[in-house]
């Protein structure tokens, strides 16, 4: 057995390296006259098509975009450029900084990304304003919230313009996505329905993940290069390996590759407990091939691979012979994970400086989670009756040995143009497009719940956009924008739909060079999920008596209606903003970038699980009979944010933060998923001639307190992380880092009390718990040539 298992985690090792492998050995093999001259003689000396060829959009933001926290971009350098002038499309699906955006927009880039040593994607986020997280130590996943707002698509998640829509009903978030941060090469976020042209859903925001290409590996004059990297973090044993490579074949084609390896044991959190099954392995690659057949047009074939291995669910931690034992110690069901992400791609891209008639962009992906898993261990030796003779388990969670699996099949497509025109003094550009996608939700489980819990079915929505942005001289500028979305819900005997226009209006001016004051209106439309809709049957009873007959013909501890008449939410933003944004200010090279908003989202027909009336279970007491998701009148959320940062080239500090308090305006009772107070402060100096970068940030969050009943709060609590990158060479880079330096324990959402008193598991309050101090260290070293 053991010699099998060595073989299966080689062929796993050589899967994850063949793809840079193989990306080395083209650059090797590549005919020399390929490489007859460097990039830089190629754009002197190029044919007219190359002069005149427009960069596509991630090559210009990485190019814009050296980030504080990383020496090797500083080395020997200029005062670096600040990430709030990191060119995006997030906020109007035309090339502006964000900076300038009449929107709350933030990006991160690729440098930014390195310099943090990340080992979850949210590592990435720490100085993002209105950004939290909900997530499981032993889950890898990754759940975001903007503003409050969270699970079943209120966040639209996009991976290289790919919708990230995977969702499995458990004791966790309702909505999930998997993606590696060594993958990424930069992110954009836009806060509220702001973003409501790039689809349905988002009621809460937009987060768009670029992953690297060849601009993120290759530097100017190169025509191949490769970057290895490797790091390794105590608490507890927490490696990484990767490569990416690229070669540009012909001044034509691109062709880009990479791969990463990613292991962890389980982690301590700050008061030393062991958090069970927070160890993972996580194996992934891309390759991208880039054609540009004719002059201003560019095809990209893009493709990823993720393989996640884990456990999730929690052992027993100390005797359950009693109610007051169980409240203390018991855990879970376990089962033994893998998920595997396949995310491809093909887009079309055309611009020229010189037509102002079409600006095109087309894209058409598929993405598909397969989440397989088998039950390994279950907190109690009963069940024999139910799973046979010497096996445990219950008519919920399955037996030991039973599988399950959850698996989403995304397709899309997403199509848009922009064209420009000038009016005396007006500015003007026409953006309009189409886009659609359709999720294929298919939930297999041999003997559990997961079937009621996560119901298959199919879910298509489309829709299509108008917008008007118009500049006036240097000091005015408005955008406006209506939006149209269609959705069909199809599962079993349920066919339901739905469909809505959205605006929104935006206007901005500058008074006065640097300072950029806007208000605008927004709304967003998030279509029912498969789940809220047709979720139905009963809840099994885990080896307990049946409480309730339900109204198809089952019978368990508690009964799921479905909802065919469920209306989609409607968000409603109202928001004002002011960009900041001074250069030159006590020296020649010294610069200040601030983003501050205030907005208020009220949210109309609110999706949320209700519980009927309870009513007497003699001798057991009073229970709920029925759960159904429902409209509920209307949620508020409305707060401020601000994120700013001062660069002298030589030192740096920011201060970036929010403020959010959220209601269901019917009961006045808190939302759990808001995350009341964040500020985080980052400062840093550059030495040695800016090769070396010593920084700091103190994140520091307050706990969220007016929740529902039934619920345990989050903490408030304070992480202080260290950071350190020296560019030993231009192409060797050391880093080092110290994450939650003083060893806090904090668990950083609010969760349902579970098993508080002794008659439920407890896995979520096993496994909320971050982890405590971390030391890591790595190194990158760049390979290249003409």
């Amino acid at each position: 057995m053991q010699a099998g298992a060595d073989m299966a985690d080689g062929a796993r090792y050589s899967r994850a390296l063949i793809l840079g492998a193989s990306v080395v050995s083209m650059a090797a093999v590549m005919p020399a006259s390929g490489f007859a001259q460097t990039a830089l003689a190629q754009t002197e000396n190029a044919s007219p098509k190359q002069a005149k060829r427009k960069p596509s959009k991630p090559q210009v933001a990485q190019q814009a975009t050296p980030e504080a926290l990383n020496a090797r971009a500083q080395a020997g350098g200029t005062a670096p450029v600040q990430v709030l002038d990191t060119i995006t499309v997030a906020a109007t699906k035309t090339k502006e900084r964000a900076i300038d955006a009449l929107a709350p927009v933030s990006s991160i880039s690729l440098d930014q990304i390195q310099g943090l040593q990340p080992n979850r994607l949210s590592d990435i986020f720490y100085a993002v304003p209105g950004v939290s997280f909900q997530e499981r130590g032993d889950d890898p996943a990754t759940v975001i919230n903007i503003r409050g707002l969270q699970d079943f698509g209120r966040v639209a998640v996009v991976v290289d313009g790919a919708r990230q829509n995977f969702q499995r009903t458990g004791h966790n978030a309702n909505g999930s996505f998997f993606l590696d941060p060594e993958l990424i090469g930069g992110v954009d976020v836009v806060r509220g329905p702001t973003a409501n042209i790039y689809g349905s859903g988002a009621i809460g925001g937009l987060v768009s993940f670029r992953t690297k290409d060849i601009n993120d590996v290759l530097r100017p004059g190169e025509r191949w290069g490769v970057d290895l990297s490797g790091s390794y973090g105590t608490n507890n044993a927490r490696g990484l390996g990767s490569v990416f490579g690229g070669v540009r074949a012909t001044p034509d084609v691109d062709i880009f590759g990479g791969a990463v390896y990613r292991t962890q044991g389980n982690y301590k959190d700050g008061n030393g407990t062991e958090i069970g099954n927070t160890g993972n392995q996580v194996e992934a690659g891309l390759l991208k091939l880039t054609v540009r057949p004719a002059l201003g047009h560019e095809v990209k074939f893009g493709a990823t691979f993720q393989d996640y291995q884990y456990n999730i669910g929690q052992f027993n931690t100390g005797p359950v012979a009693t109610a007051a034992q169980r409240a203390l110690f018991q855990g879970s069901s376990v089962y033994a994970s893998d998920v595997k992400n396949y995310t491809g791609t093909l887009t079309w891209n055309y611009s020229l400086p010189s037509d102002n008639l079409f600006d095109s962009h087309v894209s058409v992906y598929g993405n598909r989670t397969d989440q397989d898993q088998t039950k390994t261990y279950h907190y109690s030796t009963a069940g024999a009756a139910f799973c046979g003779a010497g096996n445990f388990g219950n008519n919920i969670s399955g037996c030991v040995g039973d599988k399950r699996g959850y698996t989403l099949n995304t397709v899309g497509f997403d199509a848009n143009n922009t064209t420009r025109f000038n009016v005396g003094d007006w500015r003007n550009a026409v953006t309009y497009g189409v886009d659609a996608f359709q999720d294929d939700v298919i939930t297999t489980d041999s003997r559990g719940n997961s079937n009621i819990t996560t119901p298959s079915g199919i879910r298509t929505v489309s829709g299509g956009f108008l917008q008007l942005k118009q500049n006036y001289s240097t000091w005015f500028e408005a955008v406006s924008a209506i939006r149209y979305d269609r959705y069909n819900l199809q599962s079993g005997t349920t066919n339901t739909g739905g469909d809505r226009f959205s605006p929104k209006i935006t206007l901005g001016v500058t008074p006065v060079a640097g300072f950029q004051p806007y208000v605008s209106y927004a709304e967003g439309y998030r279509a029912p999920s498969i789940t809220e809709t047709v979720i139905s049957g009963a809840h099994a009873t885990g080896g307990s008596p049946a409480f309730f007959p339900c109204p198809d013909g089952t019978s368990g501890l508690f009964c799921f209606l479905p909802n065919p008449n469920l209306r989609p939410e409607v968000g409603k933003n109202k928001e004002v903003g002011f960009n900041l944004k001074y250069d030159n200010i006590f020296t020649a090279s010294d610069s200040f970038r601030g983003k501050i908003n205030l907005f208020r989202n009220d949210v109309s027909d609110y999706i949320d699980l209700v519980a009927s009336a309870p009513v007497p279970v003699p001798p057991f007491g009073s229970f709920s009979q029925y759960y159904q998701y429902q409209n509920i009148a209307n949620a508020r959320i409305e707060g401020f944010e601000a994120e700013t940062m001062y660069d002298a080239g030589d030192w740096f500090i920011g201060v970036a933060g929010h403020y959010i308090k959220g209601k269901n305006v019917q009961t006045n009772i808190g939302l759990a998923t808001i995350t009341p107070t964040k500020v985080v402060t980052t400062g840093g100096v550059r030495l040695l001639d800016r090769s070396l970068v010593l920084s700091a940030q103190w994140a520091s969050y307050g706990p969220n307190n007016d929740i529902p009943a039934g619920y345990v709060p989050s903490t408030g609590y304070d992480l202080i992380n260290l950071y350190m990158t020296y560019a030993a060479t231009k192409d060797i880079v050391f880093s080092a880092s110290i994450d939650n330096l003083l060893n806090q324990y904090y668990r950083p959402y609010a969760i349902p009390g579970s098993s508080t008193d002794g008659t439920s598991q407890n896995d979520v309050l096993w496994t909320s718990p971050g982890p405590g101090r971390v030391y890591k260290a790595g190194l990158k070293i760049h390979f290249g040539g003409a």
